[in-house]
Order: structure tokens, then C-alpha cells, then sequence
């Protein structure tokens, strides 16, 4: 019955609009000096064709290198140039930190930019154009320590089976369930799923991912997510191109990852699930139930394409029973 009253409120609410990503700032849009709107180009450019940053991060990296920019303007009183970026001091930056504070800014959002900043200015030393050595003494926010927080293996079975009763149709119902089993079965992130191709089906038993900066990784498949992609592809009322997206929406187009994140919303309510239960958090479950199964720290790194280790070690610290068992049974002087 709560499932039902869930779900009838849920379809009953208007839907919100999708939100689209925004395109990245055109250099000439920089208020800055044309030696200046060059380098940035060159570096946009070197950020795409190089690092093979995704157009997301790149609209993302621009904003917040237009944000330092126009505070620059009022901050300086004169357009910013190469020459000005070496004679900035580390005054002008923390200025710039403490102005973004104000406006309310979060402190990881404030870290970002710094960041940003710092790559840019490397960018330009590497090139001979510029150079900011005060910015060299800056320190970033300090940053609280983030762990992943996962679902249980009951909360992970029950809202993938809960999440055929959300969807409006059959042939949704299944995609959704695909969708979820996708994630939590292999780990991958819903931006990863979500640009799988048709002809990129998990249909044997090794999915060739392509992550981050573009790197390719080979992801064992379970016979549970094969049979629940291919109950979708049996279901799906459209016909999809080799080439075209392997999931769709309600009108055969790409599924918007919101669709995903606004279904795991209601899942929540639904299930009794904490907020932290998001489509993201069954990619922390995959990893933390493999380790908490006795899976190997450096396979779990390579199965998420993580390119740091330590990035892998924040799932130690959601099992610290499961790693004192291995560490007795495992330890030498232990036995």
C-alpha cells in the first residue's frame, strides 16, 4: 500500500524539467586581454584533444576560470592580462578565495577553482606565456575526508527489485531494473552505463568500459546483469541503431541520468532508504561488497578505473571488520 501511494504521488507531480548541460564559455566571452582569451583557447583545446577531459568538465573548468577572471576585473580595476597574472601576489588570491567564500560558495566548490586555477597556471608556465609564483603559497580550503557511503547487500537487492514498480511502463520497468543491475553488478558509474551503444551490450561475460580521460577497462559481467539487459532489449519498443544509445527514454532518445537519480528519489521513500542511496552509491556498494567478500584492494581498483590506489583505499574504511578478519587470518605472526 506505501508503495502504491509512493507511486501514485510520484506520477501525480508534474515532472521537472531536465536540466541541460551547459556549453563551455566561448574564450571570446572572457573579459580579459587578447594575449590573454588566447591562452585560454589554447588551454580549453589542451584540455580536450590532451588530457581528453569530457565537454562537462571542460564548460565546468571554463566557468570557474571566467569566475577568478571577472572578480579580477573589480578587484584590479584593469583587464586582466599575461603581464597582470605574473604580477599577481597572494593577496589578490586569497581576496579572490575569501570573495567566493562570501557569496556563499561551498568550500569544496572553492577548492575546484582553486584547482582550476592551478592547471591553468601550469599550463602557461609549461608554455613560456605567464607565470603566478604567489599563487605557489596559497593553501586550499581544507577539505572533510569523504568516504563512500554504500548500501547494504539488502537495500542494493530490495531497491533493484522495487525499481520495476516506479516506472510508468512494462519496457521502462525493465530498463530501470537493467539500468540499476548495470551499476551495482559492474560497478560503473551512470554517466558509463548511460553511454554504453547499443552494439555495447553486456552480452558475454567481459564489458569493456571506457571511464575517465577516456581509459578503457574490462569489467567481468554477471549472468544477472546480462539477463536483465537483455529482458530490456526484448522489451524496448523502439529500434535501436548499432550506434545509438543502449538506453532511451519514454521517446526512444538518450535517458537523461536525472530520470535515474529522480527514480532512486523515490525508491528512497519507498524503501525507508537514507539520501545517501543515490545511483552512485550502488557503484560504492559494488566495490565494498566485493571487499567485504575477500576481493583484492588492486583488482577492485582496476574493475572501478580508478587511477590512484588511494582512491580505491576510501572503501577500507566501511569495512574495518572485514580487513581485521583477513589481517588475522592472513598475518603470519598471527596465527
Amino acid at each position: 500500500m506505501a508503495q502504491s501511494r509512493a507511486l501514485a504521488s510520484a506520477q501525480a507531480s508534474p515532472p521537472k524539467p531536465f536540466p541541460t548541460l551547459p556549453e563551455p564559455l566561448p574564450p571570446a566571452r572572457f573579459a580579459v586581454a587578447e594575449d590573454l582569451r588566447a591562452a585560454i583557447a589554447a588551454w580549453l583545446d589542451w584540455l580536450s584533444a590532451e588530457r581528453r577531459a569530457s565537454a562537462h568538465t571542460v564548460a565546468a573548468y571554463g566557468r570557474d576560470l571566467a569566475a577568478f577572471f571577472d572578480f579580477l576585473v573589480a578587484h584590479r580595476g584593469e583587464m586582466p592580462s599575461l603581464a597582470l597574472m605574473s604580477r599577481l601576489t597572494p593577496a589578490d588570491f586569497r581576496a579572490y578565495l575569501a570573495h567566493r567564500a562570501l557569496d556563499g560558495r561551498e568550500r569544496t566548490t572553492i577548492a575546484r577553482g582553486l584547482s582550476v586555477l592551478r592547471g591553468f597556471v601550469r599550463f602557461l608556465e609549461r608554455r613560456k606565456l605567464a607565470s603566478a609564483p604567489a599563487l605557489a603559497v596559497l593553501r586550499a580550503p581544507k577539505l572533510p575526508a569523504s568516504v563512500p557511503k554504500p548500501l547494504t547487500v539488502e537495500d542494493a537487492d530490495a531497491a533493484i527489485e522495487a525499481a520495476g514498480d516506479v516506472a510508468l511502463s512494462p519496457w521502462q520497468q525493465k530498463r530501470d531494473i537493467a539500468i540499476l543491475t548495470l551499476l551495482y553488478g559492474c560497478g560503473l558509474r551512470i554517466s558509463e552505463a548511460l553511454g554504453l551503444a547499443r552494439c555495447e551490450a553486456p552480452q558475454g561475460e567481459v564489458l569493456v568500459v571506457v571511464g575517465k580521460g577516456r581509459k578503457e577497462r574490462h569489467v567481468p559481467v554477471l549472468a544477472a546483469v546480462r539477463d536483465a539487459v537483455a529482458d530490456y532489449l526484448a522489451a524496448c519498443p523502439y529500434p535501436l541503431a548499432k550506434d545509438g544509445p543502449l538506453f532511451v527514454g519514454a521517446r526512444g532518445g538518450p535517458l537523461n541520468p536525472r530520470l535515474v537519480q529522480r527514480q532512486m528519489q523515490v525508491l528512497r521513500g519507498m524503501l525507508g532508504l537514507p539520501d545517501t542511496a543515490t545511483p552512485h552509491a550502488l557503484r560504492h556498494s559494488f566495490a565494498t561488497h566485493l571487499l567485504g567478500g575477500g576481493g583484492d584492494l588492486r583488482a577492485i581498483q582496476e574493475l572501478l578505473g580508478h587511477a590512484s590506489l588511494s582512491t580505491t583505499q576510501r572503501y577500507t574504511k566501511v569495512e574495518p571488520e572485514h580487513l581485521l578478519k583477513v589481517y588475522q587470518a592472513a598475518h603470519p605472526r598471527a596465527r
